[in-house]
């Protein structure tokens, strides 16, 4: 690890001392004037000044005006071509200037350009999702139903993914979904989802959603990638925004975003805090057999839940443009977080009969710290030819998790008080990677590409797990329960890919090698499992393009899911102690071939994509819930002699069996005039679970269960944003999950409507906006869970209605950026491209 960081930073210097101008170089000079409009003699504030060296056409330099309509741009004495840019204007052009001194280019007046300006009227702005052949992107800042949320209220809104009412997230229905960030594994995607939930949306810049990735990614996750790009503004001079959101049920935040764009860098920063409450609830209606199959009696759980999080976060980098080719970039990420949860739950115990014979009441108090870091450097060096390029990352990335749980339980009616017990949970993680990424065009035209990188991932996950008596402040702990786990997962990669374009024919072939060194340690039990495995995953795209508008590409790859986290963390929880979840250290990757067959069709106001897709998949992970054979024992105040006995079962995953899943996907996007955009992704699949688990249980009896499942399903997402009279725009979002079986468990639907306004203020500077997410509160998890002795129905919400009011003010960005969040001719148009 020591060499391989040596050798990137030696190779780093080398770069780019070797491309350093020998000599002095020239002193500064300073390019001024005013622009105004030709018509009223007005000046105009954000007009845009280029200018374009003659001698390096890549180097591009340039500034805005303030509100006097001047500009004042420093560069070097040289040759440019001069141009100056304001939208719905014509542009100003100066070609072939020398500037040997500094120049003032006095007043420069521009008229109206007619025909872009009724242009500007047809298309509109920026849709919020982009479709692609390879990909979909979603872009954040023109979502107003995400104003003050988290990434998962961002994820939640992306088409093809889908986040449950615990936070878990899914791609296409599946939850083996990898997730980057800047392109990147890092420990800010958290130890847990509700660590994910502490990145604010204001830092999100756009999500990527990849759904058959090539050779260049890591194979990791069997579903595809979700790549979250944060904000990094490269516009010119000093600019930023401020934004501030104030909630119920109890939530405040604000968030400032700055950036100083020079010649010779450029420097960013993202800071916010929030701090929120989320009420949530939940209800278990569980009734208990006997081995004849008849009732031995019923149980109902009913939970609520208070949590209360405040947060940090700050994203700080420095861009140096070393030269005209080459520039080297320093980031540090940091946030943190402290948490308060009370879990507050009441059990009604009742005979056969129905008749009530207990109650009970166990209240859980929780404090959760939560702290990350993440430090990158990235140098890029780009080539005369363009495309060819070489990049090389470091990352370094922390993230550290505590918890303290106290749980008190006691007889409703009685004294009668269970002994205080007490969690302790102490996760820390630490993330290193080094990567290099070469890319070279070659060919006629330099329509061939060839692609070689290497990648390593190290990765040290630690979790340190008490639990016990709380007795007189001091914890007597319970071995049974208490344990130290250490997980290391170091993963060395190398990628090679050659792509190619014959007339309309596209195909891009690559080969991925994974070297994997697993261990997981359990320090108190001695118990340790050590995996070493290489892998190999090809890949291979195809495409054809009928037209500029008109594409359909095949594509295969081959990829893994490994077990990490929750998933191997073998401490039960005690929030409920009839109804316990246990992680499983011996969890073997799950691995899946991928099919796609992607279709992608524009017209002027119109785009339609559509794919199907097959995936097979072995040694699938999946959660089963079986009893335990121990009992919580309640003393009956009626016949103290007969006590209350309450089953506990346990769910945990394991590497249950062979999957198929195959299914269609529709995404359309409509802008039928300006600022009206309508958006539709529908996703339809089929599962297919083949496999048995056997397993001795508390009789010592060898059981066989049988999961095989089919299982059909569905989810749909429906956005619309329009404009209302007043100048205000309005925006909903509607999304349904149809119902679904597993082995042991069956989902009813689920559906969700948010719905958002802003209107502009302050002279077009600020907008303010108003969201409520959940409208009508009926966003939560309805399900039914059949073992051999236990029927479980219950119910799940995470969070309930929530009501947003957030003011946002940019100030020194362009007309067009606060206006019209970017313009873009047909809301695409981007070009066909694989995903490289």
């Amino acid at each position: 690890m020591k060499k391989t960081l040596s050798l990137l930073f030696v190779l780093i210097t080398f770069v780019s001392y070797s491309q350093r101008p020998q000599g002095q170089r020239p002193s500064p000079i300073h390019i001024t004037g005013t622009v105004l409009d030709q018509d009223t003699g007005q000046p105009l504030e954000y007009a845009t000044l280029i200018l374009q060296s003659l001698r390096n056409p890549d180097r591009v330099t340039g500034g805005i005006t303030d509100a006097s309509g001047k500009f004042n741009v420093q560069t070097f004495p040289g040759g440019y071509n001069v141009r100056v840019e304001f939208i719905s204007y014509k542009t100003y052009a100066l070609e072939a200037q020398t500037f040997r001194t500094s120049t003032d280019l006095g007043s420069i007046k521009l008229a109206i350009d007619v025909e872009q300006l009724e242009g500007v009227e047809v298309t509109g702005e920026r849709t919020t999702i982009e479709l692609r052949l390879d990909k979909k992107i979603y872009h954040v800042g023109t979502d107003l139903t995400v104003k003050g949320g988290s990434v998962t209220d961002v994820l939640d809104n992306v088409p093809s993914v889908s986040v449950d009412v615990e936070g878990n997230i899914s791609l296409r229905g599946n939850e083996s979904v990898r997730i980057l960030i800047n392109g990147k594994p890092s420990a800010l995607s958290g130890l847990s989802t509700e660590a994910l939930q502490q990145l604010p949306a204001e830092a999100i810049e756009k999500v990527e959603v990849i759904t058959n990735p090539s050779a260049r990614y890591d194979a990791e996750g069997t579903a595809g990638i979700l790549n979250i790009i944060l904000k990094q503004s490269k516009t010119a001079g000093v600019n930023g925004s401020v934004s501030l959101n104030v909630g119920d049920p109890k939530s405040y935040g604000a968030n400032v975003n700055l950036n100083l764009r020079r010649e010779k860098f450029n420097f960013f920063t993202n800071t916010s805090y929030r701090y929120r409450s989320g009420p949530g609830n939940a209800l278990f209606e569980q009734e208990n057999f006997n081995r004849d199959g008849s009732t031995a009696s019923f149980q109902d759980e009913i939970r609520s839940y208070q949590r209360t999080r405040d947060g940090f976060n700050t994203n700080i980098g420095f861009e140096l443009f070393i030269d005209s080719t080459s520039s080297i970039t320093n980031s540090l990420v940091y946030s943190k977080s402290i948490g308060d949860d009370v879990t507050d739950i009441d059990f009604f115990n009742f005979d056969a009969a129905n008749n009530p014979t207990i109650e009970r009441n166990r209240y859980t108090t929780e404090t959760e710290d939560d702290e990350n870091v993440q430090y990158s450097v990235n140098y890029k060096k780009k080539f005369e030819t363009d495309g060819h390029e070489l990049t090389m990352d470091y990352q370094y990335s922390k993230g550290a998790e505590f918890e303290n749980s106290v749980i008190d339980e006691i007889i409703v009616g009685e004294n009668t008080f269970f002994p205080t017990e007490q969690t302790l949970n102490d996760e820390e993680q630490v993330r290193q990677l080094v990567q290099m990424d070469y890319v070279l065009p070659f060919g006629k035209d330099n329509t061939s590409q060839f692609e070689l990188g290497y990648r390593g991932t190290f990765n040290n996950f630690n979790t340190d797990f008490d639990f016990g008596i709380l007795e007189n402040g001091i914890l007597n702990s319970d071995p049974n329960f208490s344990n130290e786990l250490n997980y290391k997962e170091y993963v060395n990669s190398a990628y090679s890919q050659l792509g190619t374009k014959i007339n309309k024919f596209n195909i891009l072939g690559g080969l991925r090698m994974e070297a994997s060194d697993i261990g997981v340690a359990l320090v108190n039990t001695n118990e340790l499992n050590n995996k070493k495995y290489v892998d190999w995953f090809p890949s291979l795209f195809l495409g054809y393009e009928f037209s500029e508008k008109e594409q359909l590409t095949i594509s295969y790859s081959k990829r893994l899911r490994r077990p990490r986290s929750r998933f191997i963390n073998p401490f039960p929880s005690r929030s409920s102690n009839t109804n316990l979840f246990q992680g499983n250290p011996n969890l073997d990757p799950t691995y899946t071939n991928a099919f796609d067959l992607g279709y992608l069709k524009r017209w002027d106001k119109f785009t339609f994509n559509t794919s199907a897709y097959y995936n097979r998949s072995s040694g699938v992970f999946q959660f089963i819930t079986q009893e335990r054979g121990d009992f919580v024992e309640i003393e009956n105040p009626d016949d103290p002699t007969s006590p209350i006995l309450v089953p506990v079962q346990v769910r945990t995953p394991i590497n249950l069996a062979t999957e198929s899943r195959y299914g269609m996907e529709f995404t359309t996007s409509y802008t039928p005039k300006r600022n009206w955009r309508l958006s539709w992704n529908l996703n339809l699949f089929q599962r297919q679970l083949r496999g048995d688990h056997t397993y001795i249980n508390f009789l010592d009896e060898q059981i066989v269960q049988n999961f095989d499942s089919d299982n059909f399903t569905w989810f749909s997402r429906f956005s619309a944003k329009l404009p209302l009279p007043g100048e205000i725009d309005f925006q909903s979002n509607v999304f349904y999950m149809g119902p679904s079986e597993s082995a042991q468990t069956k989902r009813k639907s689920m559906i969700g409507t948010n719905l958002a306004f802003s209107k502009d203020v302050v002279m077009d500077k600020a907008t303010l906006s108003l969201n409520v997410r959940d409208l009508f509160n009926t966003f939560k998890r309805r399900s039914t869970t059949r073992t051999d002795n236990v029927n479980t129905y219950s119910e799940f919400q995470w969070r309930q209605r929530s009501v947003t009011l957030s003011f946002l003010y940019k100030f020194n960005q362009p007309q067009n950026q606060r206006n019209r969040n970017g313009q873009r001719n047909g809301g695409g148009g981007e070009e066909f491209e694989f995903e490289g």
